[in-house]
């Protein structure tokens, strides 16, 4: 690539990264105390809290990823982006208030005030940090692939310049200054989509219009992930209900839930939410059908940044690529500063040992380092992971451990620390064991293998019937405190104090 084509990206780069750290800089200025580095002392408007969600949650998967499956795999690819969004629905009706109500500060002080069990906070802090991981690898393998397609930089340098504004950032402002950060970047990132989307359209229209070629077989556009097996019925139902229930549990999205003033705004910070993603979700499927279009078959997940320059030649193309690399930079940046954010939490708490207070600020500034720098070397150690696929897995694993948690917990009494732990560690190790024979296995050739490569339509029930059968065995161990504090969870703030509390 000659230089003259890849300046304008990496002024695009450049302009992103100073742009992120000037806001965080700014946001520093009102972060002060312990609360602030972790929940933005619960003060988060809906409308900024659902522009910040937005921003951390459409990850490299979404920018990048659902255009190159649907280039691969045809319409019924749009699973994926159908799940990530309605997954907020479950949300809302089920979690979205009364985790604000619980009073915690991430999901193992969850756990622990609804369990009374140290042990049980313990598993949810190595979930946590195990899903946040898993999900920050592909976000730094996006980084590397964007750069390495926009300006021509070695795999290398895209995770390195991420990994250290993400940690300047976090461990600089925590989450006050990163809600800011996030805010911004969602804007940004629909209008590095959107700008150039309109422009390829009117090249299309101006090309009358082509269409992809008839495809047949495994090239189909509309068979389940583009085969004609039962394998391909499971694998696409196993996806719909990781992506659906595997939101509530990843701790970077429920931790921006503690950051609402209530429930009720808990709640509208949903709906402003469903809205952000919907819109968001028109534009990549678009650039896959293009990409279709103009016969577009290198790598999938550098669809978005080489189609402006397969469609429009010299200074116009060099330009809208630089505007979606921007974009795409933007979506590594504020995803991996969510993941970083609630990773660093539950590591800073793991290592003082005891509740959010003012000598923790150090701590989360140091476990801030160590949150991004283990996914980074797993991200160099291990290119060519499949962007897309492997935030599915985490989903998977999110779904398989904090929804069960985190549904029986908010809506059945009955819940005990025992059938909680065995629940979790039932549905994470076949989750992981998905994910590792996943790794070791890409292609899949038997029922095994699409089993595993699809794990949550087996391990999610598993994960429910296990934590339902342990705690009615355990009903001896049902916390005392439990009908008083679902009562808090389920009981508006406007009632007061003595209907909350159950007294």
């Amino acid at each position: 690539m000659s230089a003259e084509a890849a300046w304008p990206g990496v002024v695009a780069v450049v302009l992103v990264s100073l742009a992120t750290l000037a806001i965080g800089t700014w946001g520093l200025r009102v972060s002060r105390t312990t609360s602030d580095f972790y929940v933005a002392s619960r003060s988060v408007r809906p409308g900024l809290n659902a522009s910040a969600i937005g921003g951390e949650y459409l990850s490299a998967a979404s920018f990048l990823g659902v255009a190159g499956l649907v280039l691969t795999f045809g319409a019924d690819m749009l699973w994926y982006p159908i799940g990530w969004t309605a997954g907020y629905l479950v949300l809302l009706v089920l979690v979205a208030a009364p985790l604000r109500r619980s009073g915690a500060y991430t999901l193992p002080d969850f756990a622990e005030a609804r369990l009374d069990s140290k042990r049980a906070r313990g598993v949810c802090s190595l979930l946590v940090v195990t899903i946040g991981w898993l999900y920050l690898v592909p976000q730094f393998e996006g980084a590397g692939l964007t750069l390495g397609a926009a300006l021509g930089a070695p795999a290398w340098v895209g995770p390195l310049v991420v990994g250290a504004v993400v940690v300047v950032n976090v461990s600089a402002g925590g989450m006050r200054s990163i809600t800011f950060v996030q805010a911004f970047q969602y804007w940004l990132k629909l209008t590095a989509l959107l700008v150039p989307l309109l422009v390829l359209l009117v090249v299309w229209v101006g090309d009358r219009g082509r269409l992809p070629a008839p495809a047949t077989g495994d090239d189909a556009w509309s068979l389940p992930l583009g085969g004609t097996g039962v394998g391909d019925l499971y694998t696409t139902y196993s996806l719909v209900i990781a992506t659906f229930l595997g939101t509530m549990g990843l701790p970077h999205v429920v931790v921006r839930f503690y950051t609402n003033p209530d429930g009720r705004a808990a709640r509208r910070t949903t709906l402003v939410v469903l809205g952000l993603l919907g819109l968001f979700y028109v534009l990549p499927p678009l650039y896959g059908a293009l990409g279709r279009a103009y016969g577009v078959s290198d790598d999938a997940d550098t669809l978005v940044l080489d189609l402006p320059r397969l469609m429009v030649d010299g200074l116009g193309g060099d330009l809208l690529t630089a505007l979606v690399t921007a974009g795409a930079f933007a979506a590594f940046l504020s995803t991996s500063s969510g993941l970083a954010i609630a990773v660093s939490g539950v590591l800073a708490q793991g290592a003082t040992r005891r509740r959010p207070g003012t000598g923790e600020v150090r701590a989360f500034r140091l476990a801030a380092v160590v949150a991004v720098v283990v996914p980074l070397a797993a991200a160099l150690a291990l290119p060519d992971v499949n962007v897309a696929r492997a935030v599915g897995l985490a989903f998977a694993v999110a779904a398989s451990t904090f929804c069960p948690l985190l549904v029986l917990g908010i809506w059945w009494r009955g819940l005990t620390a025992p059938g909680a732990v065995a629940g979790l560690v039932v549905g994470g190790a076949g989750a992981l064991a998905g994910v590792a024979w996943t790794v070791a296995h890409p292609q899949a050739r038997t029922w095994v293998d699409v089993a595993l490569g699809q794990p949550a339509a087996w391990t999610v029930p598993l994960a429910v019937v296990t934590m339902v059968a342990v705690s009615r065995a355990t009903r001896d161990r049902i916390p005392r405190h439990a009908r008083r504090f679902l009562v808090r969870l389920h009981t508006p703030e406007g009632l007061g104090l003595e209907a909350r509390t159950g007294r």
